[in-house]
């Protein structure tokens, strides 16, 4: 389980995030949906321990995360919303690389690339640098890394970002997968029909605050006159395009 306890960020005057409050639960798959600059990424990035929160607490299974980073780091994976990342390495050196960090075993290790590189078609490649793959040969590259030790929590930011569609699909299939087992799934995404397919619930933020926390269907309930696009649309202080031949 994890918790965000009056969670805020600060750069100078400016609130990249405003006391957040939420629970994820073991077992979901918890989406953050939000524009660009909503506090997605800053959230992640304070549970990966890539940033420290101004004020407020982050809990791991009530271990407080400031206190123990070393152990919850290593019980996340985490895919970054760039895989433009250790580009002068193979991928075959990336993916050896994290799993000497987590302490996998080489029989474990080369066991866990053989079925992640069959899985999203890049076994071939495996010896090419990061550098030479295209935009979704790197997002494949990163998603294998992470998930190669396989611990308990997955935060994925804008995963599926450059995957081809079979990519896509294999990789919300393995998400449902490793929320069935009881594990946690936290990832984001600005794609609403990507998370009407896969969350358990979602949590909506508009410039830094958290203002939906429920499912989808809690969500369209509140408003039953609409499509989801159009109540994202207003929670997130957007409007909706106008339509050919709609008055202003």
């Amino acid at each position: 389980m994890i918790t965000f306890e009056h969670v805020t960020k600060m750069y100078g005057d400016n609130a990249a995030l405003k006391d957040l409050n939420v629970t994820i639960e073991n077992g979901e798959i918890f989406g953050l949906i939000g524009h660009n600059g909503a506090g997605k990424t800053t959230t992640i990035s304070l549970l990966t321990s890539i940033i420290e929160a101004t004020s407020g607490n982050i809990l791991v299974d009530q271990q407080e995360l400031s206190q123990n980073r070393e152990t919850i780091k290593k019980r996340i994976a985490y895919v970054p919303d760039s895989p433009d990342i250790f580009l002068n390495l193979t991928a075959r050196e990336y993916w050896e690389f994290l799993a000497t960090i987590y302490g996998v075993q080489p029989s474990e290790r080369d066991k866990r690339i053989d079925e992640l590189t069959q899985l999203f078609d890049i076994k071939d490649r495996q010896y090419e640098t990061i550098d030479s793959f295209s935009h979704g040969m790197r997002q494949k590259t990163i998603v294998i890394g992470a998930l190669i030790p396989n611990p308990d929590i997955w935060i994925l930011d804008e995963p599926l970002t450059g995957l081809d569609p079979q990519a896509s699909f294999d990789l919300k299939e393995m998400m449902r997968q490793h929320a069935k087992a009881g594990n946690t799934v936290l990832f984001s995404t600005h794609v609403l029909s990507v998370a009407e397919q896969l969350c358990d619930r979602i949590g909506i933020l508009r410039r830094g605050e958290l203002i939906f926390v429920g499912s989808l269907d809690e969500l369209k309930a509140q408003y039953p006159e609409k499509d989801l696009e159009a109540i994202y649309l207003e929670l997130a202080g957007r409007k909706e395009p106008q339509k050919a031949g709609e008055e202003v």
